[in-house]
């Protein structure tokens, strides 16, 4: 049954509020497990909150080589993140699914990443040069995988519509294959897509000191962190629907109990990788990106015989 236009509006508003308010707390969840199995006390859960706060009320020094762009950057980098929390399940059907397809989805993840591109190369420093580097290889070795992803939902739904896509759409049709194979590549590229440890090699805080938002501070660098903050509940989002969607599935509030709990977990795989991993050469990385993405190939090449 289609959402009448009020009932879209007030879904969308319900997700990108629920974003913006669950974002900063799996990070400090993500934070406090962390400090946990590495035997320190961690800051309080939190703490992402007061982060965004006094970052937002500080002074926004503009010292990159293009002020408009570094501004833009920063604000369409949010702004993307939250357009795509309106098309993905958050517990109950996505209010804007009807609205778009698998390419707009892929277009608005694009998007988010061509934004850390663009501050980095406003940023004037060589160092936010190098993140930017790094960033871009990795966009270029990440995004066909998560494409190929939403390819192989598509081909098992015979629909390009995300409401049609992002139901479990991988293990439809005979032969459940190509959906095991790309759920096997989705669990071992999910810490790469959210950017953590051992994959935050554009950031490298104790080697090029942030990379790409090396020069950016008080409100600019607030969105941007937040920002990223978002992106894993969006990324958690998109994987649980392709993959384990059992919040539209259930009665209200039972799925939307589930669906959080299915992202409180995959934030603990995330903590426990991130907590026992060393960070990756970018060389190291692109090699285990390559043979993610043959296998992602293969699945797709599968689901285009119905297997």
């Amino acid at each position: 049954m289609e959402r009448t236009i009020p009932e879209a509006v007030l879904g969308a508003l319900a997700n990108v509020l629920l974003v913006l308010a669950s974002a900063p707390f799996f990070q400090g969840v993500l934070r406090k497990i962390m400090a946990r199995i590495q035997s320190r006390q961690g800051p309080p859960i939190f703490q992402p909150y007061y982060d965004l706060l006094k970052l937002l009320g500080k002074e926004d020094l503009e010292s990159g080589e293009v002020p408009v762009l570094q501004r833009l950057a920063s604000y369409f980098s949010l702004a993307t993140i939250l357009t795509l929390s309106t098309f993905v399940p958050l517990g109950f059907r996505p209010p804007l699914a009807g609205a778009g397809d698998v390419t707009v989805l892929i277009y608005l993840l694009m998007l988010s990443g061509i934004c850390t591109l663009l501050a980095g190369l406003t940023a004037g420093s060589t160092y936010a040069l190098v993140g930017t580097s790094r960033e871009m290889m990795t966009m270029l070795a990440l995004e066909p995988i998560l494409a190929a992803a939403l390819m192989v939902g598509a081909l098992h739904a015979g629909s390009f519509r995300l409401d049609a896509v992002l139901d479990g759409s991988v293990y439809a049709g005979p032969s459940p294959a190509s959906g095991l194979a790309m759920l096997i590549v989705m669990l071992l590229a999910f810490q790469a897509f959210v950017g953590r440890v051992p994959f935050d090699i554009s950031e490298a805080e104790t080697e090029i000191m942030e990379g790409p938002l090396l020069e950016y501070s008080g409100r600019k660098l607030a969105l941007f962190r937040w920002a990223q903050m978002a992106k894993l509940v969006v990324h958690s989002a998109i994987f649980i629907a392709l993959f384990m969607p059992l919040g539209p599935r259930l009665p209200f509030p039972l799925g939307f109990l589930a669906f959080w709990g299915e992202v409180f977990l995959l934030v603990i795989l995330v903590t426990l990788i991130a907590s026992t991993h060393a960070r990756y050469r970018i060389d190291q990385a692109i090699r285990y990106y390559a043979g993610l993405l043959a296998v992602s190939f293969g699945a797709l090449a599968l689901a285009s015989y119905g297997l």
